[in-house]
């Protein structure tokens, strides 16, 4: 099953920028998903289980910094297949 999976990522701290850059490069590590970003949110699309094993992985990381907060939208289907 594929899946797609929305990421805003808030580090509530002064050096946010560097810490969302880390996470997406992180992110970018996991060969099995594809890895797209915008302005406003990351996207993350692949197999159910890929998808959530990379998720566990980096928010575990992100999770050892304090004050860190996730929202996520997670669809079961190939956003890549949308047309624009």
């Amino acid at each position: 099953m594929i899946i797609s999976v929305d990421i805003s990522y808030y580090p509530l701290k002064d050096s946010y920028l560097d810490t969302i850059s880390q996470f997406i490069e992180n992110l970018n590590t996991h060969p099995d998903i594809l890895v797209r970003t915008n302005p406003m949110s990351t996207q993350l699309i692949g197999s159910y289980d890929s998808v959530f094993n990379a998720l566990q992985t980096e928010i575990r990381k992100s999770f050892e910094n304090p004050d860190s907060v996730f929202v996520l939208k997670i669809v079961n289907m190939d956003l890549t297949e949308i047309p624009k």
